[in-house]
Order: structure tokens, then C-alpha cells, then sequence
């Protein structure tokens, strides 16, 4: 038995401990920091904001778009253009977004490793797993997780696409128990009456 298949199935264990935690937390808040850079199209950006997720749904709150997803339709609010749009996201698109589809997906999608163990951005010891996409069709080429040994939860996460641009999250945050109603999970015009909606689907 080679030790790439042993840290391959120990990769495989900690995810699906991570998956198992995920479905049972009744819903996560979690705040985050992202910078998304590319050195070859001169792409730096950095923000911060808010996600709340349950199963396949999620709210992504930034300081400048607001997209809520119900599990099949997207809803992206730009708060400069005063416009909202309505479109079916991808898996790929849904990994970028949000990273907890990955505990669910990486079996048929991607091939792990195991890279050790090391602190957190609080210090947390954590496990840094490498997903390597098996798929030529994904825009995906590799994803770095690090997972928290306490919690079983990302505690940062690093998505690397094949046209050379990275995004780098790190979790500041994470509530668990935190119950949202589905409702929560889709755009709902009388909230935003001056809106122009734009169906993309």
C-alpha cells in the first residue's frame, strides 16, 4: 500500500467528517476575508464579508453585492446599479462561491492529498488538504482546504482556476446552531421595489 493512497483515504476521512459536521450544524454564519489575485492579468482585490449557509443554500452579503441562492436559482444584487440578476450557477461557479459544496462534491470531481498539518490564522492546529480537479472540464485546476482539527470546519480556503487567477479565503468567524428560515434564502423584491431585475437563465 502506497502512503500516497494512506493520505489520500486520511484526506477522504477528515472531508467526510467535515461534511458530517456541516450537515448537522442547522446552519452556519460565518465572517471572511477574500483577496482574488492573478499576476498574469494584474487582478488584486481584496474584501471582506458575511455568508450564511444551510445544505446547498447560501446568503453572500460584501460590500458591494448581496446574492442569495435557494439551492437552484441565484440572485445577485449590485447595489451601485441598482439591479439584480437571476441565473442557474454551475458547480464550479457554486465552489467559488460557496466552499462547503466541496464537502459534498470532491468524490467524483477531484483527487486528494494529504499535506500535513498547520496553524490556523488564529493559531487553530488545523490539516491542509490538496484537491487536485479530474475533470478537464472544470475552470477548477486545484483547491488548497485547511480544516480545523477541533471543529472539522474550513477554516481557510484557496480555489486555483486554470486561467491563472487564485481566491484565498480565510474565516475570521463561524457561528453554528443558527437555525435561518429557507425564506432567507431568496431575493424578495418588496425588499428592494426599485430594483430591475435581469433574468441570465
Amino acid at each position: 500500500m502506497s502512503m500516497g493512497f494512506v493520505f489520500a483515504q486520511q484526506a477522504e476521512v477528515i472531508l467526510d467528517e467535515a461534511a458530517r459536521v456541516y450537515e448537522k450544524s442547522n446552519g452556519i454564519s460565518v465572517q471572511f476575508t477574500a483577496g482574488i489575485n492573478s499576476e498574469k492579468q494584474g487582478i488584486i482585490e481584496s474584501i471582506e464579508g458575511t455568508i450564511l449557509m444551510k445544505g446547498d443554500m447560501f446568503v453572500l452579503i460584501t460590500p458591494e453585492t448581496h446574492t442569495w441562492y435557494d439551492g437552484s436559482t441565484q440572485w445577485t444584487y449590485i447595489s451601485d446599479a441598482e439591479e439584480v440578476y437571476l441565473s442557474t450557477p454551475s458547480g464550479d461557479d457554486l465552489k467559488f462561491t460557496n466552499p462547503m459544496t466541496l464537502l459534498r462534491s470532491y468524490p467524483k470531481d477531484f483527487n486528494l492529498a494529504y499535506k500535513g498539518e498547520s496553524p490556523t490564522d488564529t493559531g487553530k492546529p488545523a490539516h491542509n488538504i490538496l484537491l487536485t480537479s479530474i475533470s478537464s472540464q472544470s475552470d477548477v485546476e486545484k483547491i488548497e482546504l485547511q480544516i480545523e482539527k477541533v471543529s472539522s470546519l474550513p477554516a481557510g480556503i484557496t480555489v486555483y482556476l486554470k486561467n491563472g487567477i487564485r481566491s484565498l479565503i480565510r474565516i475570521r468567524n463561524m457561528q453554528t446552531g443558527v437555525n435561518p428560515p429557507d425564506s432567507l434564502f431568496t431575493f424578495n423584491p418588496k425588499d428592494y421595489p426599485e430594483v430591475i431585475e435581469i433574468d441570465l437563465r
